[in-house]
């Protein structure tokens, strides 16, 4: 028998990961069906076979690689418990800033908005957390992204919120949106960090895009065009060092207001323009 804090302990010292004792509390958490403020509340909890033998199992996945996401199926985004698969990008704080630009341009009146490459729906349903007169379109090319986005969608009851599957624009109706978000893939193909860290499980389509990481970005820019109404705004996540091209490529389509924004690491990692 082991106790919490002894096998808290000797997991940290397992794993290679920057935020290893983080790692551990989340895993060990998970195994119990407890919260990590609980680990603190019972060290001296002493582990059966059958969750020490979970968590070891767990701990040697971990030391694999494997994303700590999807080892317990879930990740918190928005406050928002989303659950997570292989089948689409795991939801990361970065993208926040995504929604927290969103909010403070477009009032809570009500207006119709579009996620592009929704994933596990993080962005949309984060946004109909905050914005409930909202009607908000959700849209994947994935059958299997888009069928986690909808899990989430009914698992968190937002009713003002419809998932469906599209390739960018390919398969949508004619529609007229008041705020167009996506965070789509904008790596290019040989960039190094694709065989490093928690992207080597998550799909490659969601994470590379052709002409330096850039093609999906110029899609959506020229794309959006013809479904903002007049004054709407299109919000694309990017990579730290693109800020200056998307912003080239949204004047080129013909937005205003053109410009990109910083995220808490002091990197323009968000580029809105307006119709």
């Amino acid at each position: 028998m082991t106790t919490v804090k002894d096998t808290l302990a000797r997991a940290a010292g397992q794993i290679d990961s920057d935020s290893a004792r983080l790692d551990a509390e989340v895993l060990l958490a998970h195994i119990l069906g407890r919260s990590r403020t609980w680990l603190y509340t019972w060290p001296e909890y002493e582990l059966s076979e059958a969750e020490q033998a979970g968590y070891d199992g767990l701990l040697a996945r971990r030391r694999a690689g494997e994303p700590v996401a999807h080892l317990t199926g879930v990740r918190e985004f928005w406050s928002l418990p989303l659950k997570v698969d292989a089948s689409t990008l795991i939801p990361r704080p970065d993208t926040e800033l995504l929604v927290e630009l969103a909010l403070e341009l477009c009032p809570p009146q009500p207006l119709r908005a579009l996620d592009l490459g929704t994933g596990t729906g993080a962005i949309a349903l984060a946004l109909a957390s905050e914005r409930p007169a909202w009607e908000i379109l959700a849209a994947d090319k994935s059958a299997d992204a888009a069928a986690l986005a909808e899990e989430n969608r009914r698992a968190l009851g937002f009713d003002n919120v419809r998932v469906t599957q599209s390739d960018w624009f390919a398969q949508m109706a004619p529609q007229a949106f008041g705020l167009i978000v996506s965070n789509p893939p904008y790596i290019d193909a040989a960039d190094p960090h694709l065989a490093q860290g928690d992207v080597r499980f998550e799909p490659r389509s969601a994470l590379v895009a052709d002409n330096a990481g850039l093609a999906d970005i110029e899609r959506i820019a020229r794309g959006s065009r013809k479904y903002l109404a007049a004054g709407g705004w299109l919000l694309v996540e990017h990579g730290w060092q693109q800020a200056a091209a998307v912003r080239k490529i949204f004047a080129a389509a013909g937005y205003k207001q053109v410009d990109s924004r910083k995220d808490y690491s002091g990197w323009e990692r968000v580029t809105l323009g307006r119709r």
